[in-house]
């Protein structure tokens, strides 16, 4: 049994524990309304089926860690993702298509749709920021439609990602719900006790408690602890994979002068990964979609 007193927020059970429960609906309530634009206030909120088909059987299965919708009709997808993937962005705008999608009405309509956010909690950094690019140490990022005069063309499809390596703060530093939020996350399995920032917050009071391992029933601490190993399993699978994948991709690069060499050798890294996550007890479905090949 961990040591820890409570969950880790970035493993399945704990995220959906901490979220994705009716019990948890004012924890989810109250953190989007720390996160959302003031216009996008959430007052009620019903969770949705996580799983959506597209519309035929050709087209590719989407499930999503969290899927609901505001009394406005406002759709929120809501991600917690645990690892780097190739075209994570592509996957993003993907998802987003569904409840695009769904809100179609049969016979007349004049294609008035409600607005979408895709919300992503990101156990790890963008690429393109790690490199120094603009941005670069930036927790939260809002991405919009824009036109070439940098003006928002399309205000109801918005995707909001969190890089929470990025959030360094202190409990002295904290400003503003949000940041309580995600100093929740981030610290929350090495809580002792606590923190004084937390005391005397009701919601926060239930998110502890929620959180608590001690308050887990037998069949839920054992669905934890082994969602607790996937987490670990993946976070060392994939740095590892990712690393012998850029590695090898630049030296069969090298050797052959080709941009192919590159991407051939990230794909066997890829492949590396799927294969030890198998080996570690997932099956292969969840492992390509963890690592974002499906």
């Amino acid at each position: 049994m961990s040591a820890s007193r409570y969950v880790n927020p970035f493993t399945d059970f704990g995220f959906k524990k901490l979220f994705g429960e009716e019990a948890s609906k004012p924890l989810l309530k109250d953190f989007l309304n720390a996160l959302l634009p003031p216009r996008a206030r959430i007052a009620q909120l019903a969770f949705k089926n996580r799983e959506r088909l597209g519309a035929s059987d050709a087209e590719r299965r989407a499930i999503f860690d969290l899927h609901c919708e505001a009394e406005n009709g406002e759709q929120f997808i809501v991600e917690m993702q645990k690892a780097k993937q190739n075209f994570f962005k592509d996957r993003s705008v993907y998802y987003a298509t569904f409840p695009i999608q769904e809100q179609a009405q049969r016979g007349d309509w004049d294609y008035r749709l409600a607005a979408v956010y895709c919300i992503g909690i990101l156990d790890f950094s963008f690429a393109e920021h790690r490199s120094g690019a603009t941005g670069s140490g930036e927790v939260l990022h809002t991405v919009q439609l824009k036109n070439q005069a940098n003006q928002v063309f399309y205000d109801k499809l918005t995707f909001l990602y969190l890089e929470m390596p990025h959030f360094q703060k202190t409990e002295e530093q904290l400003f503003g719900r949000l940041d309580q939020w995600l100093y929740f996350l981030k610290h929350l399995e090495d809580f002792g006790e606590i923190p004084r920032i937390f005391g005397g917050e009701e919601i926060f009071a239930q998110a502890f408690h929620t959180a608590e391992l001690a308050a887990l029933g037998p069949d839920e601490r054992t669905a934890y602890q082994r969602s607790l190993k996937t987490y670990r399993d993946l976070n060392a699978v994939v740095d590892t994979a990712f690393d012998e994948g850029k590695a090898e991709g630049k030296a069969e690069g090298k050797a052959e002068g080709k941009a192919e060499g590159k991407a051939e050798g990230k794909a066997e890294g890829l492949q590396t990964a799927v294969n030890r996550l198998i080996s570690s007890g997932m099956n292969e479905a969840e492992a390509r979609r963890l690592l974002g090949l499906d």
